[in-house]
Protein backbone atom coordinates (compact mmCIF):
# COMPACT_ATOMS: atom_id res chain seq x y z
CA UNK A 1 0.00 0.00 0.00
CA UNK A 2 1.47 3.36 -1.04
CA UNK A 3 1.48 5.96 1.70
CA UNK A 4 1.36 9.63 0.80
CA UNK A 5 3.50 12.33 2.33
CA UNK A 6 1.69 13.58 5.41
CA UNK A 7 2.97 17.14 5.48
CA UNK A 8 2.98 19.88 2.87
CA UNK A 9 6.21 20.89 1.20
CA UNK A 10 8.52 22.73 3.52
CA UNK A 11 10.54 25.83 2.72
CA UNK A 12 12.77 25.64 5.82
CA UNK A 13 14.89 22.66 4.78
CA UNK A 14 14.99 21.89 1.04
CA UNK A 15 16.30 18.37 1.77
CA UNK A 16 13.51 17.43 4.20
CA UNK A 17 11.11 16.89 1.32
CA UNK A 18 13.66 14.70 -0.47
CA UNK A 19 14.13 12.61 2.69
CA UNK A 20 10.36 12.13 3.05
CA UNK A 21 10.13 11.14 -0.61
CA UNK A 22 13.01 8.66 -0.17
CA UNK A 23 11.26 7.10 2.84
CA UNK A 24 8.04 6.77 0.82
CA UNK A 25 9.91 5.17 -2.11
CA UNK A 26 11.73 2.77 0.23
CA UNK A 27 8.38 1.68 1.67
CA UNK A 28 6.96 1.25 -1.82
CA UNK A 29 9.81 -0.99 -2.98
CA UNK A 30 10.48 -2.68 0.34
CA UNK A 31 10.60 -6.44 0.00
CA UNK A 32 10.61 -6.32 -3.81
CA UNK A 33 13.34 -8.56 -5.13
CA UNK A 34 14.45 -8.20 -8.71
CA UNK A 35 15.93 -11.20 -10.56
CA UNK A 36 19.56 -11.74 -9.66
CA UNK A 37 19.61 -9.76 -6.41
CA UNK A 38 20.78 -12.81 -4.50
CA UNK A 39 23.55 -13.56 -7.01
CA UNK A 40 26.19 -12.39 -4.54
CA UNK A 41 24.52 -13.74 -1.45
CA UNK A 42 25.86 -14.93 0.83
CA UNK A 43 29.14 -13.01 0.90
CA UNK A 44 31.96 -15.51 0.52
CA UNK A 45 35.73 -15.81 0.57
CA UNK A 46 37.22 -18.36 -1.77
CA UNK A 47 40.86 -19.36 -2.16
CA UNK A 48 42.89 -22.24 -3.52
CA UNK A 49 46.24 -23.77 -2.68
CA UNK A 50 48.06 -26.52 -4.55
CA UNK A 51 46.24 -29.32 -2.67
CA UNK A 52 42.86 -27.87 -1.67
CA UNK A 53 40.31 -25.13 -2.12
CA UNK A 54 38.50 -23.38 0.75
CA UNK A 55 35.27 -21.40 0.79
CA UNK A 56 33.82 -19.49 3.72
CA UNK A 57 30.32 -18.03 3.65
CA UNK A 58 28.53 -15.69 6.06
CA UNK A 59 25.12 -17.15 6.91
CA UNK A 60 23.64 -15.34 9.92
CA UNK A 61 20.40 -16.64 11.36
CA UNK A 62 20.51 -20.11 9.79
CA UNK A 63 21.42 -23.51 11.20
CA UNK A 64 23.38 -26.31 9.57
CA UNK A 65 20.04 -28.03 8.82
CA UNK A 66 19.15 -25.04 6.59
CA UNK A 67 22.21 -25.60 4.36
CA UNK A 68 22.57 -28.18 1.59
CA UNK A 69 25.95 -28.60 -0.12
CA UNK A 70 26.62 -30.59 -3.28
CA UNK A 71 29.69 -30.98 -5.45
CA UNK A 72 29.91 -32.42 -8.95
CA UNK A 73 33.05 -32.28 -11.09
CA UNK A 74 34.22 -28.68 -10.64
CA UNK A 75 30.96 -27.16 -9.38
CA UNK A 76 30.11 -26.50 -5.72
CA UNK A 77 26.45 -25.66 -5.06
CA UNK A 78 25.02 -24.30 -1.85
CA UNK A 79 21.26 -24.19 -1.25
CA UNK A 80 20.22 -22.23 1.85
CA UNK A 81 16.84 -21.56 3.41
CA UNK A 82 16.92 -18.37 5.50
CA UNK A 83 14.21 -17.67 8.07
CA UNK A 84 11.34 -15.54 6.77
CA UNK A 85 11.31 -11.95 7.99
CA UNK A 86 8.47 -10.58 10.07
CA UNK A 87 5.33 -9.82 8.09
CA UNK A 88 1.95 -8.37 8.83
CA UNK A 89 -0.26 -5.38 8.25
CA UNK A 90 1.18 -3.56 11.26
CA UNK A 91 4.83 -4.05 10.14
CA UNK A 92 6.52 -1.03 8.53
CA UNK A 93 10.02 -1.79 7.29
CA UNK A 94 12.54 1.06 7.44
CA UNK A 95 15.40 -0.92 5.95
CA UNK A 96 15.56 -4.49 4.70
CA UNK A 97 18.96 -5.66 3.53
CA UNK A 98 19.14 -9.26 4.77
CA UNK A 99 17.93 -11.97 2.44
CA UNK A 100 15.16 -14.33 3.49
CA UNK A 101 13.62 -17.33 1.78
CA UNK A 102 15.58 -19.91 -0.24
CA UNK A 103 18.41 -19.37 -2.67
CA UNK A 104 21.02 -21.34 -4.57
CA UNK A 105 24.58 -20.22 -5.21
CA UNK A 106 27.04 -22.21 -7.32
CA UNK A 107 30.78 -21.71 -7.65
CA UNK A 108 33.12 -22.99 -10.33
CA UNK A 109 36.09 -24.64 -8.63
CA UNK A 110 39.58 -24.23 -10.13
CA UNK A 111 40.03 -28.03 -10.22
CA UNK A 112 38.16 -31.26 -9.51
CA UNK A 113 37.86 -32.15 -5.85
CA UNK A 114 37.66 -35.47 -4.09
CA UNK A 115 34.03 -35.74 -2.87
CA UNK A 116 35.15 -38.19 -0.17
CA UNK A 117 37.55 -35.62 1.32
CA UNK A 118 35.39 -32.56 1.91
CA UNK A 119 35.27 -31.02 5.37
CA UNK A 120 32.29 -28.70 6.02
CA UNK A 121 31.99 -26.90 9.35
CA UNK A 122 29.43 -24.35 10.55
CA UNK A 123 30.06 -22.17 13.61
CA UNK A 124 28.97 -18.68 14.66
CA UNK A 125 27.16 -18.08 11.37
CA UNK A 126 30.20 -18.92 9.22
CA UNK A 127 30.22 -21.93 6.91
CA UNK A 128 33.72 -23.22 6.08
CA UNK A 129 34.13 -25.83 3.35
CA UNK A 130 37.57 -27.30 2.61
CA UNK A 131 37.82 -29.53 -0.45
CA UNK A 132 40.86 -31.67 -1.21
CA UNK A 133 42.23 -32.17 -4.69
CA UNK A 134 42.45 -35.85 -5.72
CA UNK A 135 46.00 -37.25 -5.69
CA UNK A 136 45.82 -38.26 -9.35
CA UNK A 137 44.77 -34.70 -10.28
CA UNK A 138 47.63 -32.90 -8.51
CA UNK A 139 50.39 -31.50 -10.70
CA UNK A 140 53.38 -33.84 -10.83
CA UNK A 141 56.93 -32.57 -10.69
CA UNK A 142 58.99 -34.03 -13.52
CA UNK A 143 62.69 -34.55 -12.95
CA UNK A 144 64.84 -33.62 -15.94
CA UNK A 145 67.97 -35.74 -16.32
CA UNK A 146 71.13 -34.62 -17.99
CA UNK A 147 72.13 -36.68 -21.00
Amino acid sequence: MLQTLSSPLSTDDPFADMRRMQIAMNRLFDGVRTPGTTANYPPINFWAGPDSVVMTAELPGVTEQDIELTVKDTMLSMRVTCPEAATGDDIVWHRRERVDGSFLRSLELPFRVNPDHIDARFADGILTVEMQRPEDDKPKHIQIKAS
